[in-house]
């Protein structure tokens, strides 16, 4: 089982940058691939970036170019904030799955365990 704790949210407003940490814990949280994910208010969640299986950053069209994630850490900095990237931020976590014969992550929209999200808001 692996917990997730997300901080680094705020207030911001329009063009301002943000940096969220998720901090992951328990006995096994090593063999996991995070991830993160956003939900603005009235939308369904999405996934923002996760690890392919090939070890690649997938970012979503919507924050590539704006939006860089540390592998090693997972920290997710965010810079060009946007009205429309307000929302409630989650880290999440996914077990590794078999690709070709090698256990990999399974890449961004896919997760198995969630944090209790950080929210963003940026106003314009």
């Amino acid at each position: 089982q692996v917990r997730l704790m997300e901080s680094g949210g705020g207030s911001v407003q329009s063009g301002g940058s943000l940096t969220l940490s998720c901090t992951a814990s328990g006995s096994t949280y090593r063999g996991y691939c995070l991830g993160w994910f956003r939900q603005a208010p009235g939308k369904e969640r999405e996934g923002v970036v996760g690890i392919d299986p090939d070890g690649s950053l997938n970012y979503a069209d919507s924050v590539k170019g704006r939006f860089t994630v540390s592998k090693n850490t997972m920290s997710l900095q965010m810079s060009s904030l946007k009205p429309e990237d307000t929302g409630v931020y989650y880290c999440v976590a996914q077990n590794r799955a078999y690709y070709y014969g090698r256990l990999s992550c399974r890449g961004r929209g896919q997760a198995d365990f969630w944090g209790q999200g950080t929210q963003v808001t940026v106003s314009s």
